[in-house]
């Protein structure tokens, strides 16, 4: 069973983009180990700008995993606190 991959929008551009460059379909499928009709639906997206909102959407999910990530840290900070200073078990526990 054929397996499902995902790409990045940086790789799909930089496809299309050799693809406009000159690079024939055939070459770049194989080197790539993409289908062609793959890269002629990446080359389809790149040249009206359907990638933007893509990428736009990477940068918005990757600005909230990084203040996830702060908040995390700032929580577990936090409990240490709390449980360094002997309060009620079922704080810490709750860490």
């Amino acid at each position: 069973m054929a397996r499902h991959r995902s790409y990045s929008i940086e790789f799909k551009r930089q496809v299309a983009q050799e693809y406009l460059g000159g690079e024939s379909l055939n070459g770049l499928a194989r080197r790539h180990d993409v289908s062609r009709n793959l890269i002629r639906v990446w080359i389809a997206n790149c040249e009206p700008g359907a990638f933007d909102d893509e990428f736009q959407a990477a940068d918005l999910l990757q600005q909230y995993e990084a203040k996830i990530a702060a908040w995390i840290s700032l929580l577990k900070v936090e409990c240490a606190i709390v449980g360094g200073q002997g309060q009620a078990a079922s704080a810490t526990a709750r860490c």
